[in-house]
C-alpha cells in the first residue's frame, strides 16, 4: 500500500482508506472487518455523526489496534453546541482524532472555530473541509482560500470529474491534502468491461480499475472506500499499489465508465 503526505499537515495517510457511511451503522461487529483492512493496508477510518451508530460501531471495531490507524471524522451540525457535544463524544470514542472536518460545510465558520481549538489543544492533529456536491465548489474553493485548512474531502471519479476544473489545481497550489469520498456511487459500478481490458490495466475488478484510476491522481492522498465484506477490503486495497495508469489506459477507464 502507498503512502502518500496529506498536503502539508505533517501527516502521511494509505492511498486507499476506508468510509463507514451506511457500512458501520449497524449492530454488527465490525472487529474482523477492521482487521482485515489493517493487515491489507487500510489504516485510515473515516466517519461522521451523519453515518448513525458509524463512530460507535468504529471505536469498538479499534479496541485493542487504535494506535495502529488514523480516524477522521467530523462535525456534522449547524449548532455550535451540538457541534461541541459531537466533538465531545468524538474525543472520547476515540481519545484523538487524526482529522476532524466540518461536514458539507455546514455553519464552517462556527465549526472551524470549535477544531481549531481542539487542533491548538493537541486533541486533534488536522482540521479541514468536506462538501458531496460539485455545486458547493465554489464556496468550498472560499474557505480552502482562508488558510485555515489543511485537508478537503470530495467526490471524484471516472463519472464525475468537476474536482479537476478548479479545486484540485487549487488544493495542490496551496499544499491541501485530499481524500476522496463515495468513488464507487454515480453510476460508475455500471460499466462492464470486458476481461481484456481489466487485463490491459492490470487488475482483477473494475472497482479495482476506478479505485487505481482515482489514486493515480498524485494530487489525490487518500481514496475512501466502503464495504462489509472483508473480501473486499482486501480487493480494494491491492489498488492502493504502483504502478499507476498511463494515459491511455486512463483514457480506456474513462471510456469503459462513460458505456464507450
Amino acid at each position: 500500500m502507498e503512502r502518500r503526505p496529506l498536503g502539508r499537515s505533517g501527516l502521511d495517510v494509505p492511498v486507499i482508506g476506508m468510509g463507514t457511511w451506511r457500512t458501520f451503522d449497524t449492530a454488527e461487529d465490525r472487529s474482523l472487518l477492521v482487521k482485515t483492512a489493517v493487515a491489507s493496508g487500510i489504516t485510515l477510518f473515516d466517519s461522521s455523526p451523519m453515518y448513525g451508530r458509524a463512530e460507535t460501531v468504529l471505536a469498538a471495531a479499534l479496541e485493542g489496534r487504535r494506535d495502529q490507524v488514523q480516524v477522521a471524522t467530523k462535525v456534522w451540525t449547524e449548532s455550535p453546541d451540538e457541534g461541541r457535544r459531537q466533538a465531545e463524544n468524538a474525543l472520547r470514542l476515540f481519545g484523538h482524532i487524526d482529522i476532524y472536518q466540518v461536514h458539507n460545510l455546514l455553519n464552517w465558520k462556527a465549526q472551524l472555530k470549535l477544531l481549531e481549538g481542539l487542533r491548538d489543544s493537541g486533541q486533534v492533529t488536522v482540521v479541514g473541509a468536506t462538501h458531496y456536491q460539485a455545486s458547493a465548489f465554489p464556496e468550498l474553493m472560499d474557505v480552502m482560500r482562508t488558510g485555515r485548512l489543511a485537508m478537503i474531502q470530495i467526490p471524484y471519479n471516472p463519472l464525475a470529474q468537476q474536482a479537476t476544473q478548479a479545486v484540485l489545481p487549487l488544493a495542490e497550489e496551496l499544499g491541501l491534502g485530499v481524500l476522496v469520498l463515495s468513488p464507487l456511487q454515480g453510476g460508475i459500478m455500471q460499466a462492464r468491461p470486458r476481461p481484456d481490458e481489466l487485463r490491459s490495466l492490470g487488475v482483477r475488478t473494475w472497482p479495482q480499475a476506478v479505485l487505481k484510476w482515482i489514486a493515480g491522481d498524485a494530487r489525490v492522498s487518500c481514496v475512501l472506500t466502503a464495504t462489509h465484506l472483508e473480501s473486499h477490503a482486501t480487493e480494494n486495497a491491492d489498488a492502493g499499489a504502483p504502478p499507476w495508469f498511463d494515459n491511455d489506459q486512463r483514457a480506456l477507464v474513462e471510456k469503459v465508465a462513460r458505456g464507450r
